[in-house]
């Protein structure tokens, strides 16, 4: 398994390298026709964030005209509503702004359904998706329509960052979602399996409507991004793109304490026997196996002390193929000052591997105030 781990990763810090850079010109705000945009935020109880990411979107380079937003409120219990009105009131003569609120009942999917709203509303051509909390930098739109003049794709996955903290819960999500980011870049851009984020991405909305948008995983809880994708990927498999810029990279706050931490790490893994993708389901099952193999060595080294040896040595080799890796998505990030923690929370990292692959599969997990299965 370490053997086929280290060709793994090798071929992951290869790819990422590979993956051309963007960058953006004054001049290229509008690159060729212009491109559309319907940005659709699905929110739930987000009232001390929504205002932050609805800011981050007005201070976009690219022309108003050319894009809306749409948040749609699903049943929030605090004033995320009222506050996007009141932001809609003061800001529609700058861009256009809907507010709906997600009707119905009782769903797995909540997220989907808010999504497939605003979906339905939308008027623009793409579909750009984020979530509630993050925050977006002036030149996300802009990224996106030059990828999309560049490659002509049908689906773009687009990177994502943590808020950066002093506290060990956060260095540890910081660097371990580095790893997740480079890895959806690599592999979205060999084309060898799909993976994204639901915070920054884009697609075509009659693709969406083409491949009958979350039908047939509209009962799985999550899945709103890489689900998606990959029904996509099917119907077009070589133009999904990746969007490499620094200028798109959305940021969004980490889980803010352990608990929070392993229930969203759960809620990401609860999808992955629903994956149609195999070729991911493989590489999942190497990455469970392997870290798995990390803790029984441990129980053996109780009954015999070589086993401890041989975890030690294990643990070194590990961080000795991640680290160039790694080290290449935390330059791009601006995180290289958090490298130096990588070999410490190798153990961490191991551990919660385990636990959230398993959970994932046969427990539940809170999201939003709701308990999912």
């Amino acid at each position: 398994m370490f053997v086929i781990y280290t060709f793994l990763i090798l071929f992951y810090t290869k790819s990422w390298k590979q993956i051309p850079l963007q960058t953006l010109e004054p001049d290229d705000a509008t690159p060729g026709h212009p491109v559309t945009f319907s940005v659709i935020i699905p929110a739930r109880n987000e009232a001390p964030n929504i205002l932050h990411l609805l800011e981050s979107i007005k201070q976009q380079a690219y022309p108003f005209h050319l894009f809306e937003v749409i948040v749609v409120d699903d049943h929030s219990e605090d004033d995320t509503a009222a506050l996007v009105a009141q932001f809609r009131a003061a800001n529609n003569a700058t861009f256009l702004i809907n507010l709906i609120r997600l009707t119905g009942g009782a769903l797995n999917s909540y997220k989907k359904k808010a999504i497939e709203t605003g979906i339905a509303a939308a008027q623009n051509k793409w579909i750009v998706c984020t979530d509630a909390d993050c925050m977006v930098p002036a030149g996300w739109l802009q990224a996106f329509a030059q990828t999309i003049h560049k490659t002509d794709p049908v689906f773009i996955a687009a990177p994502v960052a943590f808020l950066e903290e002093k506290t060990v819960v956060n260095v540890f999500q910081d660097l371990d979602f580095l790893t997740l980011q480079g890895i959806t870049g690599a592999s979205v851009y060999k084309n060898i399996h799909t993976m994204c984020n639901g915070a920054n991405l884009a697609y075509r909305k009659d693709v969406f409507a083409e491949v009958d948008g979350f039908r047939g995983i509209d009962t799985i809880a999550s899945g709103d991004d890489m689900l998606l994708m990959h029904k996509i990927w099917k119907r077009y498999p070589h133009r999904i793109a990746y969007l490499k810029s620094r200028q798109a990279i959305v940021k969004t706050a980490a889980a803010s304490s352990w608990k929070a931490f392993i229930n969203q790490r759960i809620r990401w893994a609860s999808k992955a026997t629903s994956y149609d993708d195999k070729r991911i389901f493989a590489v999942l099952l190497l990455v469970y196996l392997f870290n798995l193999s990390f803790l029984v060595l441990f129980f053996a080294g109780f009954v015999n002390s070589t086993s401890l040896y041989l975890l030690l040595t294990f643990w070194i080799l590990k961080t000795v193929i991640e680290y160039p890796f790694i080290k290449s998505v935390a330059q791009f990030f601006g995180k290289g000052s958090r490298l130096k923690y990588f070999f410490l929370f190798q153990p961490l990292h191991i551990g919660y591997t385990i636990l959230a692959g398993f959970l994932g599969s046969f427990g539940r997990y809170e999201w939003k105030g709701r308990q999912v299965k």
